[in-house]
């Protein structure tokens, strides 16, 4: 997907047993997709970062969606039934789905895990990359690449850097 590109309707399951769609995030004010898995070093030193930035926004109205379409047969430890273990060891506040067949990541442009995609109101790509500059040191990161791009999006601005490059593996793709 290009910067301003609107996200198009999708469907996938998710660890809590239910489906869950982007219509279920109609009255959000911004709709952050991060594409994530189980296993990757980035996936690890990230998962606290995002749920804090899910736990941070929430009162602002910010949706999160989490993604995971690894191939299992290069990678089983991005299994369904892992995911399930994840979400209940992070307590993972929102939906963590289940892309198995790669739609969505292939539709959004995905390469890297992580890697985040936040829609405007009106589902308009306004970012996508990097969550920030320094994945394996929270404390020495100097750029918040995806708070900067929430905090903007929420306040109906454009987003100085639209596009950064993830940082993380490389998809396993089917």
């Amino acid at each position: 997907m290009k910067i301003g590109e609107k996200l198009q309707h999708f469907e996938l399951g998710n660890t809590r047993g239910y489906r869950v769609s982007t219509y279920d995030f109609a009255d959000k004010s911004a709709l952050l997709i991060v594409v994530i898995c189980n296993h990757s070093p980035y996936a690890k030193a990230y998962w606290p970062r995002i749920i804090e930035l899910a736990r941070r926004y929430e009162e602002d109205n910010l949706g999160v969606i989490a993604i995971n379409g690894n191939n299992i047969r290069i990678q089983e430890q991005d299994s369904f039934e892992e995911m399930v273990r994840l979400v209940r060891q992070y307590k993972v506040p929102f939906s963590y789905l289940h892309d198995e067949e790669q739609t969505i990541l292939r539709r959004l442009g995905a390469t890297k895990t992580p890697e985040a995609f936040l829609f405007n109101a009106r589902r308009e790509l306004v970012y996508k990359g990097a969550i920030d500059d320094c994945w394996n040191n929270p404390k020495a990161v100097t750029q918040v690449y995806l708070e900067d791009a929430i905090e903007f999006s929420l306040d109906g601005l454009v987003i100085d850097y639209p596009q950064t490059d993830a940082i993380g593996c490389s998809i396993k793709w089917l």
